[in-house]
């Protein structure tokens, strides 16, 4: 079974025990209803793998639900027991009954959107993030030569100030800020904390010195910032800590190759090289918790300049069962806790 189940297993002659658990982020793309049978494929790929916890981002509500409410439903028809929290723009789903749960950065005008619950499992309380952030100003377009908004031509920046310039007329470094304040409540009461999210926005570790000309970077070295405050907070970015190699292990999660989709309704800067690593998991460190595995979950192609490409990466993929439901790909994590 992918899916790993909270075990508890005794290890070693001195009795200490493991919990191994998942973390499954996944942009669905207004829940998957651009995609023919994306809610549908939603459902039974969560029923496949069963994630311990579920960050996901882009969800609308339709149907006159809300999403993870509905999921929730839709999984407990197949066996599979989850509990949700509101969902509005991002959610989250836990395997585990929710002790608490809090809006942190309410979604408003497409200014993105943070959730928390904490679950308790075998007396462990752990804080569960999920995060959809602004899409609009998304700087990394404009390094392109591309308006992140309309998708028009423009003249591409010649200094990173002037990228950053860009990306601080968004409100993802103020909805980060919130996420930091509220998880240093959560790290002073004990409890292990986990971000997964699409921040639409690259990584700072991503945008470095090897990769300045790959990818239409045009050159430019750019300390993204929401990564860079993660970093600075003391939360580990889980696919970057197990694949340092940026070259042989991009990570791309967008643009994902859907062939349900044609490349005219991807509007998205067809010219350029967008391919990014946005969708992200975070933890911050915790008493004997290990990151066992970490893995692109959906297909290997991407859109590369208005054509589908297969990635020739060392990349590790998860691939779908059948219809893949969205124009990202998804990021699965594995942890240890050893106690």
């Amino acid at each position: 079974m992918l899916g790993l189940l909270f075990l508890l297993v005794a290890a070693g002659a001195g009795g200490q025990n493991v919990k191994k658990f998942t973390v499954l982020q996944w942009n669905v793309w207004q829940e998957g209803t651009v995609v023919p049978g994306g809610y549908e494929a939603i459902v039974n790929e969560i029923a496949r793998l069963e994630p311990d916890f579920v960050t996901f981002s882009e969800v609308r509500n339709y149907n006159g639900t809300r999403f993870c409410d509905r999921i929730v439903s839709s999984l407990k028809e197949k066996g599979k027991c989850y509990y949700s929290f509101y969902s509005y723009d991002s959610g989250l789903l836990s395997k585990y009954p929710i002790k608490d749960s809090l809006t942190v950065f309410p979604e408003k005008d497409d200014h993105g959107s943070i959730y928390k619950l904490v679950a308790d499992f075998e007396g462990i309380e752990v804080a569960v993030y999920t995060a959809h952030l602004d899409y609009q100003n998304d700087a990394y377009y404009n390094v392109r030569g591309y308006d992140g908004s309309t998708w028009k031509e423009i003249d591409v920046p010649q200094t990173v100030s002037e990228v950053l310039e860009v990306n601080d007329r968004s409100q993802r470094d103020d909805a980060i800020r919130c996420f930091v304040a509220e998880a240093r409540k959560d790290l002073e009461a004990g409890r292990l904390v986990l971000l997964g999210g699409d921040f639409n926005e690259p990584s700072h570790l991503d945008w470095i010195r090897e990769t300045k000309d790959l990818y239409d970077h045009n050159g430019l070295i750019v300390p993204w910032t929401v990564t860079l405050m993660l970093d600075n907070a003391g939360f580990i970015d889980a696919y970057r800590a197990y694949y340092p190699d940026v070259l042989d292990y991009p990570g791309f999660t967008f643009p994902a190759d859907n062939p349900l989709i044609p490349t005219e309704k991807l509007t998205w800067a067809p010219k350029s090289d967008e391919r990014e690593r946005i969708d992200y998991i975070f933890y911050h460190p915790y008493p004997g918790l290990e990151l066992t595995d970490v893995v692109i979950f959906g297909p290997q192609g991407s859109i590369l300049k208005n054509q589908r490409v297969e990635e020739q990466t060392s990349d590790k993929f998860l691939l779908p069962l059948g219809v893949w439901p969205t124009d990202h790909k998804g990021v699965l994590a594995t942890f240890c806790l050893k106690f």
